[in-house]
């Protein structure tokens, strides 16, 4: 059997004051990481070494590259993006740091487009401080989708089997009812019922969805966008052949277990879902950004710049983020595979060699 192929997978440094260093430090200090994908990191080559020095990673060798067109396939690969000595300030973001991000991210970005990588993940930023830096979205999420001309992504969080997205992402809680609209949220359970079947190869995927209010509504009494917006959407999606369900009211749903019932969740705004969720899987889980032509997975966490620089940051969620993008991948590519027309005529000068007897 022909060995399968390592992908390229690219990897963003965040934020130069948070732990996104050290988490890749620790997640490819391990040389097994190598048998699985060839590592293509974004970041300014002075902020590797002063974390690998910091922290005692000496041994963490890589090739230097100026871009992502000629990898070195045996080593781990740095793409230098540059950046002074003043963006390095472990636990106190700078505008440095934050533009460091921004530049590391962008390229990373670019080679995505490129094909130079196949997948992306993204070690955290600081909204605040990339802001500021010039950077005009609300997170990776909104960036990548304008970077793709897409303009409803849909974000989610995952461990093992549990799958949570979210209508809403980054927008006020006060913003969310006006935002919520029949058609978004048919938009999001389409899109997390495609995700399901092709990123997660789920055969025929149920989408639990929850309400927006107390007890999902109470039929009315505690709101009616259940009644008005939430329920059209789930009988619509039904009418497409997409096995949806609900409205589920949120409260109890995750407590109750419900929630091993289901391929994915769709919950109404950003804490309705994330907060659970973290409650089951921090350290563990993976942002997933679906409904990209692209790939992108990050940790489920921050840039905990309280124990930036210490050595004790946690590489459980983000090297887990490195095996998602893997994973998601090759179902995509199986995907791909499998629903391909099997009569499509070969080009012209393209025939299949057959068995002469």
């Amino acid at each position: 059997m022909a060995k399968k192929k390592r992908i390229n997978i690219g990897i963003s440094c965040g934020d130069l004051s948070g732990i996104g260093i050290e988490l890749i430090l620790k997640t490819f200090s391990d040389s097994r990481m190598l048998d699985m994908c060839v590592p293509v990191i974004y970041a300014p080559e002075k902020a590797v070494e002063f974390y690998k020095n910091r922290l005692k990673y000496k041994d963490f060798h890589y090739h230097r590259n100026n871009d992502a067109q000629k990898l070195n396939r045996k080593k781990i690969n740095l793409v230098n993006t540059g950046g002074g000595d003043d963006a390095i300030s472990p636990g106190k973001p700078t505008a440095d740091s934050g533009k460091a991000a921004f530049k590391a991210l962008e390229k990373a970005v670019q080679d995505l487009a490129a094909t130079h990588i196949d997948v992306l993940v993204t070690a955290p930023i600081h909204k605040e401080n990339i802001k500021a830096a010039g950077f005009a979205f609300p997170g990776h999420t909104e960036y990548l989708a304008s970077f793709a001309n897409e303009d409803n992504p849909l974000m989610i969080l995952m461990r093992d089997t549990l799958r949570v997205g979210v209508v809403t992402g980054h927008i006020p809680l006060k913003e969310v009812s006006g935002a919520l609209t029949t058609e978004l949220i048919l938009n999001k359970i389409s899109k997390m019922n495609n995700s399901l079947l092709k990123d997660f190869a789920c055969t025929k995927p149920k989408i639990a969805v929850l309400g927006l209010n107390p007890h999902a509504g109470e039929n009315g009494v505690l709101g009616n966008e259940e009644n008005e917006v939430i329920s059209p959407a789930i009988e619509e999606a039904k009418k497409q052949d997409i096995y949806a369900f609900g409205p589920f009211p949120a409260d109890g749903f995750f407590g109750s277990g419900a929630h091993h019932k289901y391929d994915g969740i769709l919950a109404m705004y950003h804490d309705q879902g994330l907060a659970p969720f973290k409650a089951l899987s921090f350290g563990g889980g993976v942002n997933f950004t679906a409904g990209l032509p692209v790939v992108r997975t990050s940790p489920d966490h921050g840039t905990a710049f309280d124990i930036a620089g210490k050595g004790i940051a946690n590489e459980n969620s983000f090297r887990t983020a490195v095996y998602a993008a893997i994973d998601i991948h090759a179902n995509r590519s199986l995907f791909k595979e499998i629903t391909a027309d099997p009569l499509k005529v070969s080009p012209a000068g393209d025939h299949h060699k057959r068995d002469r007897r």
